[in-house]
């Protein structure tokens, strides 16, 4: 089972880029595509984007499409996203979590609390 802890969040002004890291333990890590979600105050969970296992396919939700970018690097065991040009709606905890059929599945880790100011 693959374990993870986010880090990399923060306070950042509107426009503003921050990068989030999210450490996988396990040694089936390469094995999993990978995504991120967000969830806002009152707001259910929801998808930003996802990379295949091999890295070689991404996905990204409409509203972050242009802005945000996720990579991976399976010798660290690591899954990044890169965001830029920020937005006060880009605010709430972000998660990853490993993904089979679209979905994420497995335990979620604490998360990690970006806030974008105007």
């Amino acid at each position: 089972q693959v374990q993870l802890v986010e880090s990399g969040g923060g306070l950042v002004q509107a426009g503003g880029s921050l990068r989030l890291s999210c450490a996988a333990s396990g040694r089936t890590f390469s094995s999993y595509a990978m995504g991120w979600f967000r969830q806002a105050p009152g707001k259910e969970r929801e998808f930003v984007a996802a990379i295949s296992w091999s890295g070689g396919t991404t996905n990204y939700a409409d509203s972050v499409k242009g802005r945000f970018t996720i990579s991976r690097d399976n010798a660290e065991n690591t899954v990044y996203l890169q965001m830029a040009s920020l937005k006060p709606e880009d605010t709430g905890v972000y998660y990853c979590n490993a993904m089979r059929g679209g979905l994420p599945f497995g335990s979620w880790g604490q998360g990690t609390q970006v806030t974008v100011s105007t």
